[in-house]
Order: C-alpha cells, then sequence, then structure tokens
C-alpha cells in the first residue's frame, strides 16, 4: 500500500482540538507544548460521553463537585425555573429569593448536635479560592476592629487552599504547588503536618503547635485548616482530635479558627461537613466545589456574628469584598437544590457503600509494587505511589479502562459521584490497579 493510500486512511484530526492545542490555556498546563486533552460531548449518570463515541466512568466528579452526577432532573429544573426568572441581576443593593432561601438552608445545614445553627451570616463568593480571600481579609478586617495587632495567619504544612494570592500564601511554602511565589506571597505561618490515620497520637503534635501558637501569638489573627482531610496537597487524612486542639488553641489566645470545607462539605467525607468527626465548629467556614452539585460556579464564606461584629468595627464599618457575581440567582437556585437534595436523599447511605467497596476494590494496591501507601475516607479512595506518576502514561491506561482520573504528584486517586454503582465504583478501583502497576514498571 503506497504511503498516499496510508493517509487517505487516517482519520481527519477534530478541529475543534486542533484550535484546542492552539489556543486555550488548559489548568495547570503549558500553552506551548499542551498536554493532551479529551473533548467531552456530553454527560449523564456518572458517564462522560467523548468525541469519539466512547463512555467514561467520571471518577473525579469534574474535581469533586458533581456529587449526584450529571443531568440529575432536579437541578436540570431548577436551573430552567430560574432561567425563565433571571439569569443574574447585581447583589449590591439588590437581593432576590434564590439567595435568600440558600443562605437560610446552608445556616440550617451547618448546626450543632442539638440542632441549633452554627453561623449567622453568609457571604457568597465566585469560588472556592475567592472564598478563602474572603475568609482572609475577613479575619484581617476582624484584627483591625478588635484592636488586635498581628495580622498573620497560622496554617499547616501540606495545606492547600486554593491559587489566589492570598489562598497561596497559607498553601504548604516548601512542598506545595505554589512554593515558586514564595517571594510575592504574603509571609505566614506554618505547624506541622499532622500524624497520618484517624487514630493517630498526637502528643507531640500538639506540644509543637501549642509551642508555636504561645511563641507567636501576637502576630497571628487566626487559624486556617482544611478539616481532616488535605486535598491537593496530597490527599491527606489525620486525626479530627486536631481540630479540638486548634479550637482551644484559637479560644485560649482569642484567634480566629477558620474550617476551609471546600473540598471536604456536603458529605465527601462520610459527614456531611468534616468538621462533624470532631463536633468541633470555626468561627468562619469556606464551602464551594459540590455547593451547586457541580452544576455552576459558587461558593460561600459562613461566619458567625461575633466576627461580622468585628469587622464592621474598624473603618469603613463594611467588608471590603463585592464579586460582580455575587449570589448570582442561577447558581443559587440550583445549589438550593441541591440542598434540598441531600438533606431528602440518601447520600449518607450511599458515601458509606461506595467507602467500602473502594476499601474492597484497593485493598490489592497495599502490598504492590511500587505503592508508598493506600487510604479511604468516605467516597475518597487513594493511591499513594513511590514516585511520581506519569499522567500521560496512566491516564490512556485509565481511558483504555473506561474511567475518568486526574492523577496528580506521587498520587492515583478517585472521588466518584455519591450516585456510582457498585459496578462503576469496582470499574474504577480496577482501573486504579491496573494504573499503579504501570507506574510501578
Amino acid at each position: 500500500m503506497s504511503v498516499s493510500a496510508v493517509a487517505r486512511r487516517r482519520p481527519e484530526p477534530d478541529p475543534l482540538l486542533v484550535f484546542d492545542r492552539a489556543h486555550l490555556w488548559h489548568p495547570y498546563d503549558s500553552a506551548i507544548a499542551p498536554g493532551p486533552v479529551r473533548r467531552v460531548v456530553s454527560a449523564s449518570g456518572a458517564r462522560l460521553r467523548l468525541a469519539d463515541g466512547r463512555e467514561l466512568i467520571d471518577g473525579m466528579s469534574s474535581w469533586w463537585c458533581a456529587i449526584h452526577g450529571y443531568r440529575h432532573p432536579v437541578l436540570d429544573e431548577a436551573a430552567r425555573a430560574q432561567l425563565e426568572r433571571m439569569s443574574h441581576v447585581m447583589f449590591g443593593g439588590l437581593t432576590h429569593e434564590p439567595a435568600i432561601a440558600l443562605a437560610a438552608e446552608l445556616l440550617d445545614f451547618v448546626s450543632d448536635p442539638d440542632g441549633r445553627p452554627v453561623f449567622d451570616h453568609v457571604f457568597f463568593a465566585d469560588s472556592g479560592s475567592v472564598a478563602v480571600e474572603v475568609a482572609l481579609k475577613m479575619a484581617a478586617q476582624f484584627g483591625a476592629g478588635t484592636g488586635r495587632l498581628g495580622r498573620r495567619i497560622l496554617a499547616l504544612r501540606g495545606a492547600y487552599h486554593g491559587d489566589t494570592l492570598g489562598a497561596m500564601s497559607v498553601c504548604d511554602p516548601v512542598d506545595g504547588m505554589h512554593r515558586l511565589f514564595a517571594g510575592t506571597l504574603p509571609t505566614q505561618l506554618f505547624a506541622p503536618r499532622p500524624p497520618a490515620g484517624l487514630d493517630a497520637d498526637i502528643a507531640e503534635w500538639t506540644a509543637q503547635v501549642s509551642g508555636i501558637v504561645a511563641e507567636h501569638a501576637d502576630e497571628l489573627v487566626a487559624i486556617i485548616v482544611e478539616p481532616v482531610l488535605q486535598g491537593a496537597g496530597g490527599m491527606f487524612v489525620y486525626p479530627p482530635a486536631c481540630l479540638r486542639v486548634l479550637r482551644e488553641l484559637a479560644d485560649r489566645y482569642d484567634l480566629l479558627l477558620i474550617f476551609d470545607e471546600i473540598a471536604t462539605g456536603f458529605g465527601r467525607t462520610g459527614e456531611l461537613f468534616a468538621m462533624r468527626h470532631a463536633e468541633v465548629y470555626p468561627d468562619i467556614c469556606c464551602v464551594g466545589k459540590a455547593l451547586t452539585g457541580g452544576y455552576l460556579t459558587l461558593a460561600a464564606v459562613l461566619c458567625t456574628a461575633r466576627v461580622a461584629e468585628g469587622v464592621c468595627a474598624a473603618e469603613p464599618g463594611v467588608l471590603m469584598h463585592g464579586p460582580t457575581f455575587m449570589a448570582n440567582p442561577l447558581a443559587c437556585a440550583v445549589a438550593a437544590a441541591n440542598l434540598r437534595l441531600l438533606r431528602a436523599g440518601t447520600w449518607r447511605a450511599n458515601v458509606h457503600r461506595i467507602e467500602n467497596r473502594l476499601r474492597i476494590g484497593l485493598a490489592e494496591c497495599v502490598q504492590a509494587p511500587g505503592v508508598r501507601d493506600v487510604r479511604v475516607l468516605g467516597a475518597v479512595g487513594v493511591v499513594q505511589c513511590d514516585r511520581p506518576v506519569d499522567v500521560p502514561a496512566v491516564t490512556d491506561v485509565l481511558v483504555e479502562r473506561g474511567v475518568w482520573l486526574r492523577p496528580f504528584r506521587d498520587l492515583i486517586y478517585t472521588m466518584p459521584p455519591y450516585i456510582c454503582t457498585d459496578d462503576e465504583v469496582d470499574a474504577i478501583s480496577a482501573a486504579i490497579r491496573d494504573a499503579v502497576t504501570v507506574t510501578a514498571r
């Protein structure tokens, strides 16, 4: 067969992918030599349909937010109904029912064991990173309003809180993905990463953190942590008892405690919010990702009346933040419907079921060559390898097995939608096992 005949039989490149490669800048990727991407044309349930006709089980919940999967009829209807009224209106000087209804749902959702709301105020933001920025601004203005001299934040090694400048300043400054920005960011204070595992002994860690806070209390205004599960900093699980230690230290030295529940909130760890593993409550809480069930970008910062009073006690008497798309009605309507789904649904049983299937499915990896650790918490399954993952090669293996995951660093992990069937969870685990084999070669 001639070369020209072979060329004629070769499929034409997808013009959309050609344009994408030439002009679109994807997250954590090069614009000059970008990695491969796959074009999605539709999604339903827990599955993505590619332009070439293949279906993939989405084991990532679209970066942890599509907890009900795709095209959920309740969320679809909430979006359609709101579109018939208005898709957006500014929030400065105006308000609307979707924002009011969602705020009421959120305040009711985050309650103590006796059913009392923990928070009094809600500030809507555009994304998780922006929610963290708002929380840090709240802390700074609270410090000014209450006469504190300190403005620094205590965070944990291994932390990840977002990609904007303030959020990056409280990410791990040594091993985190933002270390190259070190000279640009505010200099914060960092405590050691807690010991691994829900039941680990934290005595030594407690002594270390207590000493750091005691020594630097006058410099500090707040403590920020991802409760129980550190996400993009390493998918690291630590004892809930650490949250009690941090709450006690915050109270002792009159510091604010901020919980970043953006990745952990809305059931991911097996509790509605990860803070409930310890029944410890912060002064400020950031939520996002799964807030709209993965439909639209929206986040929220919840705070107590004490925080709001402190913020508004300082000049100019207002919180200095105001996003253009703050409290977008379309996003708020879908988010409120999402919370009603969670309240009425079987998310807890589903997360528990997924956790059990992941434990069974990933058990073989514990003794596999090239594996450093395997950990499962709620609907989170993680295999930590002993070397960096070749992301393109591993992704190819996963896609061949009909599964979409997004490995990073030395981690191959899954955070699937809660609606995944046992067969789908088992398929994800089997694909991870095959990917581990490729990584170990």
